[in-house]
C-alpha cells in the first residue's frame, strides 16, 4: 500500500506499523517525533499504531546548535 511519509510516497506492507516507518528514516533513540495523519503519536504508542493506505506520516528529529 503507499503511504505518504515526510512529503514522499512510499510502498509499505499491509500492518506496518509506526514504529517500523520510522525506523526506516532513523535509528535515533531520542529526540525524534511521528505525526499521523497531523496528530503527534506519543512514542510509546508508536508499535501499537498501524498504517493504513493514505496515510501521512511526518517524522521530526531534534537538532541541537547555534
Amino acid at each position: 500500500m503507499t503511504i505518504s511519509v515526510n512529503g514522499e510516497p512510499r510502498e509499505i506492507a499491509a500492518g506496518t506499523t509506526l514504529d517500523a516507518v520510522v525506523a526506516t528514516l532513523t535509528a535515533a533513540p531520542s529526540g525524534v517525533a511521528a505525526a499521523l495523519n497531523e496528530t503527534v503519536v506519543p512514542r510509546r504508542q508508536w508499535p501499537l499504531t498501524a498504517v493504513g493506505e493514505g496515510d501521512r506520516v511526518e517524522v521530526l528529529t531534534a537538532v541541537q546548535g547555534g
